[in-house]
């Protein structure tokens, strides 16, 4: 019998995910996921991991509860570690407990890994503080959606229209005509301020203020809708001191990474961090050159060249790997000069214990370059590990100056054999290499990047793409991922001034 952990996802912004949550995304064998968890969190999944999407999408179900409760049984019975990830906190209207029981009564072993929930995080994202001293000492949460066939409410109305706190109704976006009338029934002041969040925390966050009289027209005039946080009481007049998430500088903004997965985390999360939505749309595959005698013999001499030059995060990572499989460690790069061609690859370098000694200014071949050229390269040899296809800028100087440049190729770059859907019309598409851009025409065409704003990480990219007929919006000055997110905050505050 495997272990079954009851998870919460966080109310959608990925960041709000607990640590343990995230350990055992990592390790899972099989994730059970509903609508409401960000499916941004299973790229943390290990490739092998089975994962099963079961809706749970207000009355909208792929599976209803008593086939998800079977089908977590089972997988439990296959000795296998199942995370039953479940939006929010699971045990906050989330059916979490009923799961528990369920794998209790059947003598499957399961742990509960709490969630931050909806009902305190989008009010906090949309500058609400639940409770405030001298305005709400009190809050209560309220399900919106009480459980099919029962013939009376369970929900005690008059107790809660007199209440004097804050009240924070869960999935009510349905029921919010029958919300409304009951409190006014029972004598809840019609001008009672209420706030609608739809999406909390997440960029395409939708905040709608009103009073209790009205909010029922004007989420219809705003085409508001689930899921959504329902809060009530004078708590709300706080937001205009305390708003914060929506004044971000890209907030709202949806802007797609056409990096492979595993290189797009960094520069996600800090577009992320400035508000951003962001959509990773991999256009290249990395692929390790297997076996590989030319970077074989090349380890085993290591201790006979002069420099050894990385142009790339890829090729520092599959170098070392390799490095440490045959046996060797940092140790055998001792007197052997390192350059890395920027912050990111010598960052890289460093995580297996090797300072990069040269990092030049312009994060370019043509920067290693003007390194090079304050050195004596006649009768030195250098090693350049890098990918398959690539400018022989840095070889052809090093050689003219009667220095000796062996070239290894350690991978190379596919089209994915995925095709990820482009949901909405973004408003930026982001390009960090001359492969991105090659392979995103042959995969989605050209059309969108006539229609929509185009990045470039630096200028060879931005060639490829003014010779492709793009234009170029943003180009970094900074060559590298912390300039590209600051030449796109720039671009966006300049045109929205």
């Amino acid at each position: 019998m495997g272990k079954v952990y009851i998870g919460g996802a966080g109310p959608g912004d990925t960041g709000l995910v607990t640590y343990k949550c995230l350990e055992i995304i990592k390790k899972a064998d099989v994730i059970i996921y509903d609508f409401l968890a960000n499916k941004d969190l299973l790229l943390y999944a290990k490739k092998e991991a089975e994962t099963i999407y079961v809706g749970k999408k207000g009355s909208c179900h792929e599976m209803e509860q008593e086939e998800i409760n079977e089908l977590i049984l089972r997988k439990a019975k296959e000795h296998r570690i199942v995370l039953r990830l479940k939006g929010g906190d699971p045990f906050i209207f989330g059916r979490g407990g009923e799961e528990a029981e369920f794998l209790r009564k059947n003598g499957v072993p399961y742990e509960i890994i709490p969630g931050v929930t909806s009902a305190i995080s989008a009010p906090a994202y949309a500058g609400i503080p639940l409770t405030y001293r001298n305005i709400s000492s009190v809050v209560v949460f309220v399900t919106g959606h009480e459980a099919q066939g029962k013939e009376t409410s369970s929900i005690d109305w008059k107790t809660l229209a007199t209440f004097k706190g804050t009240l924070v109704f869960l999935m009510g976006m349905k029921n919010l005509s029958s919300i409304k009338e009951n409190l006014l029934r029972e004598g809840k002041d019609p001008a009672t301020r209420v706030c609608v969040i739809q999406w909390g925390t997440m960029p395409k966050q939708k905040v709608l203020v009103s009073t209790l009289q009205n909010v029922e027209e004007d989420v219809k005039t705003a085409s508001m809708g689930p899921p959504a946080v329902i809060v009530i009481g004078d708590v709300i007049e706080l937001r205009e001191k305390l708003l914060w998430f929506e004044n971000l500088p890209l907030f709202g903004k949806k802007i797609v990474v056409t990096r492979p997965y595993e290189q797009s985390f960094e520069i996600a999360e800090m577009l992320k961090e400035k508000g951003a939505d962001v959509s990773i749309l991999p256009t290249i595959k990395i692929v390790p050159i297997i076996p590989n005698e030319s970077l074989d013999r090349a380890i085993e001499s290591i201790d006979s060249y002069y420099g050894v030059i990385f142009t790339s995060q890829n090729g520092a990572r599959i170098f070392f790997e390799r490095l440490f499989e045959k046996g060797f460690d940092s140790r055998n790069l001792h007197g052997v000069k390192v350059f890395a061609i920027g912050p990111s690859t010598a960052k890289e370098v460093r995580s297996y214990g090797i300072k990069a000694e040269f990092i030049p200014e312009k994060f370019l071949s043509e920067g290693i370059v003007e390194v090079l050229s304050g050195m004596e390269l006649k009768g030195k040899r250098f090693l350049l590990p890098r990918a398959y296809k690539a400018r022989d800028t840095i070889p052809r100087f090093i050689e003219s100056y009667g220095g000796k440049c062996e070239i290894v190729a350690l991978y190379k770059t596919e089209i994915p054999e995925k095709k990820e859907k482009i949901e909405e019309e973004p408003d930026m598409v982001v390009f960090t290499s001359s492969s991105t851009v090659k392979n995103f025409l042959q995969m989605y065409g050209s059309d969108i990047l006539h229609r929509t704003n185009v990045a470039s990480i630096g200028p060879v990219t931005s060639k490829t793409l003014t010779d492709l007929k793009i234009k170029v919006s943003v180009e970094a000055k900074r060559h590298d991922i912390k300039g590209l997110v600051e030449a796109i905050e720039e671009f966006f505050c300049e045109t929205c001034s």
